[in-house]
């Protein structure tokens, strides 16, 4: 019973993690549940949502790679999921809110990864980034009514500002942890990178293979306690910031993986300027918000929450002449 988790995290947990019952609650009120926490729930809203299914269908850095093992936003997702789970668990923080946060921290992400973003970002007026989408998602399009506690931490995994809890800002860092390192295994992979590549320096500290790694940043997380906000300890801390940047140098910009960027964008604005002209196709769950939101709000949520697949299918269906068929 709920009541019985309450005492076990009272009894268990550290006085700086985030209790349950402490919860300021969501924007709508519930029926209370007597088995789950509020977070808990908020967990099985987010993994029974469409916009979380659909993330099975959006890259992560390589469009439409060939093969089966690069990763998903979905894979991302679970990945995360799994390393801040694994922390909260060594810091005695709270584990129900810290995995709600990094199973809803990408809801709001485009189709074809950053790519989509940078090109929603440049044709809507109001600008785009993923983290604010998701708390749309979230509020507004799947009307999944989180508590403010998961809604902060979402909103808080990316940009300058810290979420207000512990538990979100540990999903900061396990997003980093794991986009760093899948990066890697996915750009050696696919021939971009050897792991020769990796300066010594950073191999050195982090560690020289892919487990190594995580469970070096992992441990340094940890060792840094809970005194105040989350952190790497040093020399982790710069090793990690480094292997970052030489990750944007030699993978996020490299030629080959973003050969179809140019693309990627062209189609995104194509399809943003159809739509604006033709608002009667949008679906009707997204029409619906025209006339509060605005039509350029309305179209970036359609196009945001696409597949890459269903994106590059609507564009074909709306701009690739149809081969003619004799019968």
């Amino acid at each position: 019973m709920k009541t019985a988790i309450y005492k076990r995290e009272r009894a268990f947990l550290c006085k700086e993690a985030f209790f349950s019952e402490n919860t300021a609650g969501r924007i709508y009120p519930l029926p209370p549940d007597d088995m789950r926490t509020d977070f808990m729930r908020d967990r099985d809203r987010i993994t029974h949502s469409k916009s979380f299914r659909r993330l099975m269908h959006k890259m992560q850095v390589f469009l439409a790679p060939e093969g089966d093992h690069y990763r998903t936003r979905l894979t991302h997702t679970l990945e995360v999921t799994q390393i801040a789970r694994t922390m909260a668990r060594e810091l005695n923080l709270n584990e129900d809110l810290t995995e709600a946060a990094a199973l809803g921290h990408d809801l709001g992400h485009t189709p074809f990864g950053h790519s989509g973003e940078r090109a929603l970002n440049d044709v809507c007026p109001h600008g785009f980034r993923h983290n604010e989408q998701s708390i749309r998602v979230a509020d507004k399009l799947e009307g999944l009514n989180l508590t403010a506690e998961v809604r902060d931490g979402i909103l808080h995994h990316t940009g300058p500002v810290a979420a207000e809890t512990l538990e979100g800002q540990l999903v900061r860092f396990a997003d980093r942890i794991a986009y760093i390192n899948h990066d890697i295994d996915d750009a050696i992979r696919a021939g971009i990178l050897s792991a020769a590549d990796i300066p010594a320096e950073l191999t050195e500290i982090l560690g020289d293979t892919h487990s190594r790694r995580i469970n070096t940043m992992i441990r340094s997380v940890v060792a840094h306690g809970v005194s105040g906000s989350i952190g790497f300890t040093e020399p982790y801390g710069e090793a990690t910031d480094k292997l970052r940047s030489f990750l944007f140098e030699r993978v996020y910009s490299n030629s080959r993986a973003k050969s179809e960027d140019g693309k990627v964008i062209g189609m995104i604005a194509q399809l943003y300027k159809h739509y604006m002209e033709h608002i009667e196709l949008l679906p009707d769950e997204y029409r619906r918000n025209v006339d509060t939101d605005g039509a350029d709000r309305s179209v970036c949520d359609y196009i945001a929450c696409m597949t890459d697949r269903y994106a590059l299918a609507k564009f074909e269906e709306i701009f690739i002449p149809k081969v003619w068929q004799y019968k």
